[in-house]
């Protein structure tokens, strides 16, 4: 039986990991950390801590679905006591980003922005049509509730990278995540990747290829975050025996 620690177990992602866990057999919950209060109940046998020691010491993997800040404290306790991670949380840093390819060359880490096997797909097919459309203008455009709190979403911006990656392009160098105002014409590379918040939307996103006459577009819709969260358990699952090294979902599925 695999013993999962849940990091970030208050938030929306966290609760269904609990609940899923329960229904998946050789895999269960033996740990949960806290910031503050769980505002729910869990087995009386789950080990409920704010000390990240314990936490890591009560589990063979770790599942996180935090916040930036919280996964920064993850990784650093993780580098002194090595699990095998699997990280949900976007809205990622630059030195956060670091320090998790510094923390892989010690332990298994699965890093994505997007659990879902339709996005890594999508990121797949992203790829391939950004290579084979050329001269074609590319436009994201992400959709989600109005609780999000990092913006453009961390699915977009995968997106984005696996668009710039199909023309060999440097995405810090073309991504525009805004317009405003007398702008003039859009640039020949330039990748938009725009956002848009509203109501209880789990999450939308859009890859339009646009040309004179013609436009294709690529689209995902997630209606439910269960989603997300059976998709990390499963990467869980396959990332415990892992090596050190940095993974992705597309690993994972076998898509590379």
């Amino acid at each position: 039986m695999i013993k999962v620690g849940v990091f970030g177990a208050s938030g929306r992602v966290g609760k269904l990991l609990i609940e899923d866990l329960k229904d998946t057999e050789d895999i269960s919950v033996s740990t949960v950390f806290i910031r503050h209060n769980l505002d729910f109940s869990v087995d009386p046998s789950i080990l409920i801590t704010t000390d990240l020691k314990s936490f890591l010491n009560a589990c063979d993997l770790v599942i996180d679905f935090s916040l930036p800040d919280a996964c920064e404290s993850l990784l650093e306790a993780s580098i002194k006591t090595p699990k095998p991670l699997v990280i949900g949380t976007t809205g990622l840093n630059t030195h956060q980003l670091n320090l998790l390819k510094d923390a892989s060359e010690i332990m298994p880490i699965l890093y994505a922005t997007n659990m879902s096997l339709g996005v890594a797909l999508l990121n797949k097919l992203v790829e391939q049509a950004s290579a084979a459309l050329e001269g074609f203008d590319i436009e994201i455009v992400e959709m989600h509730h109005k609780h999000k709190k990092d913006a453009p979403s961390g699915t977009a911006l995968t997106l984005s990278q696996s668009a710039a990656r199909g023309r060999d392009l440097d995405i810090d160098k073309v991504r525009i995540s805004g317009r405003d105002g007398n702008i003039g014409e859009r640039t020949k590379d330039e990748i938009a990747v725009m956002a848009l918040r509203g109501g209880d939307i789990v999450g939308r996103h859009t890859v339009g290829f646009y040309n004179d006459g013609e436009f294709l577009e690529l689209n995902h819709t997630a209606t439910s975050r269960n989603t997300f969260s059976k998709g990390a358990i499963r990467a869980g699952s396959w990332l415990v025996n892992k090596q050190a090294g940095l993974y992705s979902i597309s690993d994972c599925l076998e898509l590379n």
